[in-house]
């Protein structure tokens, strides 16, 4: 059911799983779901998991299998894309100053370094080459985003 989650996402999801289903029953108690979602980081919103809880628990038993609880955690996964996708824009959009839509590959090359400044000048090459395929010096969001989420 996790098919819309990527390798490691479901691989951590699963771990996490494993680690609260103690009698290894392969059902969790509700409770400790949200304990899992905070500990993973994810930004929880205590009626909408009431909720999703409730849908997924149809017989009341007040426990989860691992489907179940993938659905839960995914939607929330999904919230935490669109703020990372949120934030992304706002960079880019710092450095888009005349709303082109674009931005100079060497604005771009500030970006990298700000992110990670063991890069050589021969790595930030290769990497630009790489996002600015058509060789037009300049990055469009879309590439951008690319480059940020390996999307």
């Amino acid at each position: 059911m996790c098919d819309s989650l990527d390798e490691e996402q479901v691989t951590m999801l699963r771990r996490a799983f494993s680690m609260f289903d103690s009698s290894k029953a392969g059902k969790i108690e509700n409770e400790k779901v949200r304990t899992i979602l905070n500990t993973l980081g994810l930004a929880i919103d205590d009626l909408e998991l009431e909720a999703l809880l409730e849908a997924e628990d149809k017989e009341e038993i007040g426990k989860l299998n691992f489907d179940s609880f993938c659905r839960v955690a995914m939607h929330f996964l999904e919230d935490d894309n669109e703020v990372m996708q949120k934030e992304l824009k706002e960079a880019f959009r710092l450095y888009d100053k005349d709303g082109n839509g674009f931005i100079p590959t060497s604005s771009l090359r500030e970006i990298l370094m700000a992110l990670d400044d063991q890069l050589t000048p021969d790595q930030l090459d290769e990497m630009i080459g790489e996002i600015d395929t058509d060789g037009s010096g300049t990055v469009d969001f879309d590439e951008f985003m690319e480059m940020m989420t390996g999307d």
